[in-house]
């Protein structure tokens, strides 16, 4: 039961490009009682290694890697976000204001002298109460975890059927930048300038998903802004950004079609279908490459329990 992908980002006892994912199923199959974090290497054939198993992530809806290869995860049913060194040692362990954890993503600043003091940040979803956090893995910024968004829809139903905002993907290029779908309102959603996210509730998401109060109005604040909202978007989880800055979103239900979105004019490019099966199965993406022709998609696909590679 794959249910998320992150890239590990350094040599830091994990290989850089190694793959990350988590088990929201156990081995028998039973939903919300995953407990491992597995490893896979970037090639073909490539057999999973079990980083961690441990009750701290019950239910990993998400995986994300930090710049010190720590691994964060999001456990749905142990109601916990946690981050482990590259030994598999636990490091940091957050509970509330997390409700049912959903997504992780990591979001930090580029390589310049900017960066020099700048907080590597972790953003959780929240499939129970709608909500965002974020907290610090590095040595700046808030290290407590901070509810700085509010008023996602949740649909409130267990297992595969859950939904809620989750396929946290930031974009640092783009004043910091985190993109987030919403599978009950069958949206995309932009938090601008999201590494300015400090205060609890500073964007409050309106019902219907598609309008926003913003806590703060001045240059530089964060805000919420929609991208695109309707079909062919159906019930969508996983979502990655693309090194072109367009979005692959996947649908969970309706068929496992994945659709890339211009984020600038919030056109749909492309659809694909990658599991013709009418089950869900598509729970994870990730994208790797820097520009178009180097491009690589992976995606998690729990109706053979595999992680799979698209190239140009």
């Amino acid at each position: 039961g794959p249910h998320s992908i992150s890239i590990v980002q350094s040599n830091y006892g994990l290989k850089k490009g190694q793959v990350v994912t988590c088990n929201f199923a156990n081995s028998g199959g039973s939903a919300g009682k995953g407990t491992t974090v597995d490893i896979l290497n970037p090639k073909a054939g490539s057999k999973p290694t079990t980083f961690i198993q441990t009750s701290q992530v019950e239910g990993c809806t998400g995986v994300a890697t930090t710049l010190g290869d720590e691994i964060c995860t999001a456990g749905y049913t142990s109601k916990h976000v946690d981050c482990f060194d590259h030994t598999g040692a636990l490091v940091t362990s957050h509970g509330k204001p997390f409700n049912k954890p959903f997504d992780v993503a990591d979001a930090h600043c580029k390589q310049g002298p900017s960066c020099l003091y700048a907080s590597e940040m972790i953003f959780g979803s929240d499939a129970g109460n709608g909500g965002i956090v974020d907290f610090s893995v590095n040595n700046y910024g808030n290290p407590n975890p901070t509810e700085v968004a509010t008023g996602f829809a949740v649909n409130g139903k267990s297992g595969w059927s859950t939904l809620g905002p989750s396929g946290l993907s930031y974009d640092a290029t783009k004043l910091g930048t985190l993109y987030i779908t919403d599978g009950v309102d069958n949206t995309v959603v932009a938090f601008t300038n999201a590494s300015n996210l400090l205060a609890k509730d500073e964007i409050t998401v309106l019902k219907g998903g598609k309008t926003f109060k913003c806590k703060f109005h001045g240059k530089g604040d964060p805000c919420g802004k929609l991208i695109y909202a309707g079909s062919p978007l159906n019930a969508p989880v996983a979502m990655t950004l693309l090194p072109n800055g367009n979005l692959i979103v996947a649908n969970s239900q309706g068929g496992n079609t994945l659709v890339e979105i211009d984020v600038s004019t919030g056109k749909v490019l492309a659809t694909k279908v990658v599991d013709k099966s009418k089950t869900q199965g598509v729970f994870g993406l990730q994208a790797i490459g820097t520009k178009d022709s180097n491009t690589a998609l992976y995606y998690t696909d729990t109706n053979d329990n595999s992680l799979h590679e698209l190239e140009q």
